[in-house]
């Protein structure tokens, strides 16, 4: 069994740790090339710094990781959270770092109704949180519009009921902003046909109308998915024409709801909201002609009564005119002594005048200022000759102070110059002693080294009786075995040089000779033997 065993193994291939994984790469991707797997997310985390998205699926008994690249991500209509049951759909595939397996998310997609009202509840807490859905923001519907803008499919029988029942009702102009009521780009056109209607000038070519109304059929919740987008809800509050909300039937409710500043419960409903019943608005105002036809009748004879009441009673011209007659007559007669009392007055007032003027006559101001003008310039001459004499005793006290300052300059100034001339002479004999002791020292330290160099010299060495031996190439000879038989040789010694020839010896060469004991002590003379 051993034997056996290990002869399997041994014709089983090799693979490398990448081939491996390669391999299973390829296997899950073609075996699971395209899933869809529902579950709940779990360990959300993204977008990360390089804009993509991890997280995991599980259920109850088994958990895959999922990732979301960058791109796809900001394609997704529903964006992952935490906790919220989805359904995933994309491709197996495997993670080689980590020898794990992944699922690479393409679309995503909510997993049941709870789900998708968990996610509403969410989304409309956030939004009246931030005031959108506030009763004070809400604007009122005019009564008669002249323009009515419509959002809503132009295909549709929505349009078609919108219409008719206006023309039951009211004709009055229609504006169709041509929208997609479901799918992916539904939400984005709903909004921009708000901002659209809202963008158009007043006064312009084509008429801006006095209110919106953004209509669809009934349909299920998911079908209902665009009127619950942010972007629509936010479209609809920002809007500063009023807006009518009429998606879905009176049981349906959505986002765009809260926001509008009107909800109708069908798209008929809301075509009843906007206008009147031409009929009914015609009798209404037939009814309100005759009731002010008969109020005015009846105020124009009451008034009548009125005037005649008091026409009785007023009093007759000559009673009227006695009494301001007997006034005037009585002011005529006391008009000529008022007025000679108030000439009299006035002549007196004007004498007072003339006495006053008199006293402030010109020539009299004038003689009294050139007696004060004659008085300032006496003055003015003796405050001038007393500056001068002021002036004069100061200069002359600054020019005393002057001509001793600069004397005491002039004699602190020569002290100084012999002082530092006497500092100066000191210094440079001192600088002249010390380059002499410094030049007599580096004098000595020379002699000393040239005096070694000699004595550590090779002519010092060939003095003593060694020698320097070379060959023909003039190289030094520094072995026995480089002396063979018959070679020549220079020999250098201290007072010249002289040629030899290697005589013959034995195999190895010539033994070389004893060496000779070396003397410790110094030898004859001051210098040293080195060797």
């Amino acid at each position: 069994m051993t034997s056996e065993s290990q002869q399997t193994t041994g014709n089983a291939p090799e693979w490398s740790v990448s081939d491996l994984s390669g391999a299973l790469k390829r296997t899950i991707e073609d075996n699971f090339g395209f899933v869809r797997v529902r579950g709940e997310i779990s360990g959300y985390r993204g977008p990360v710094a390089s804009g993509h998205v991890y997280f995991s699926l599980k259920d109850t008994n088994a958990k895959i990781d999922a990732v979301i690249w960058k791109g796809v991500f900001g394609r997704l209509k529903t964006r992952p959270q935490e906790g919220l049951e989805v359904i995933a759909t994309g491709k197996i595939t495997t993670f080689a770092g980590k020898s794990s397996y992944q699922i690479v998310v393409d679309s995503l997609e909510l997993a049941g109704a709870g789900a998708l009202m968990a996610l509403l509840e969410e989304r409309r807490k956030r939004l009246a949180a931030e005031g959108l859905f506030a009763e004070e923001r809400k604007q009122l519907i005019p009564y008669l519009p002249s323009v009515i803008g419509v959002v809503t499919s132009p295909t549709g029988a929505v349009i078609r009921d919108i219409l008719h029942r206006l023309e039951d009702r009211f004709p009055r102009h229609v504006l169709v902003w041509p929208v997609r009521v479901q799918g992916e780009t539904s939400a984005a056109e709903v909004a921009n046909a708000i901002a659209g209607f809202n963008a158009l000038p007043a006064g312009g070519r084509i008429p801006r109308p006095d209110v919106i109304i953004v209509a669809r059929g009934g349909g299920s919740l998911e079908d209902l998915m665009s009127f619950n987008e942010e972007i629509v809800v936010r479209a609809a509050a920002d809007s500063a024409i009023p807006l009518v909300s009429a998606v879905g039937h009176e049981t349906d409710w959505t986002l765009i709801d809260h926001a509008a500043d009107l909800r109708a419960p069908t798209p008929t409903g809301a075509a009843e909201k906007v206008v009147p019943v031409r009929a009914e608005l015609m009798g209404f105002v037939a009814d309100l002609a005759r009731r002010h036809s008969g109020a005015m009748l009846r105020l124009s004879d009451r008034r009548r009564s009125d005037l005649r009441a008091l026409a009785r009673a007023l009093p007759g011209p000559e009673a009227v005119l006695s009494g301001p007659r007997q006034r005037l007559d009585l002011a005529a007669t006391r008009l000529a002594p008022a007025l000679a009392r108030n000439a009299r007055t006035h002549e007196q007032q004007l004498q007072a005048l003339a006495r006053r003027l008199e006293a402030r006559s010109p020539r009299v101001a004038l003689a009294r200022l050139r007696a004060e003008l004659a008085g300032f310039g006496r003055v003015l001459a003796a405050a001038r000759g007393n500056a001068i004499a002021g002036e004069r005793t100061r200069i002359a006290n600054a020019r005393d102070r002057l001509t001793t300052l600069e004397t005491r300059a002039r004699n602190a100034f020569g002290q100084s110059l012999i002082q530092r001339r006497e500092r100066g002479t000191a210094v440079a004999e001192r600088a002249e002693r010390a380059f002499g002791q410094a030049l007599h020292r580096r004098a000595d330290r020379l002699a000393s080294l040239w005096a070694l160099i000699r004595s550590l010299g090779p002519e010092a060495v060939l003095s003593r009786g060694y020698a320097l031996i070379r060959d023909e190439a003039g190289a030094l000879v520094r072995s026995v075995e480089a002396a063979q038989p018959g070679r020549a040789l220079s020999v250098q010694l201290a007072d010249g040089s002289f040629g030899v020839t290697v005589a013959g010896g034995e195999a190895g060469g010539a033994k070389p000779p004893a060496p000779r004991p070396v003397r410790k002590g110094p030898a004859s003379g001051t210098q040293g033997d080195l060797f």
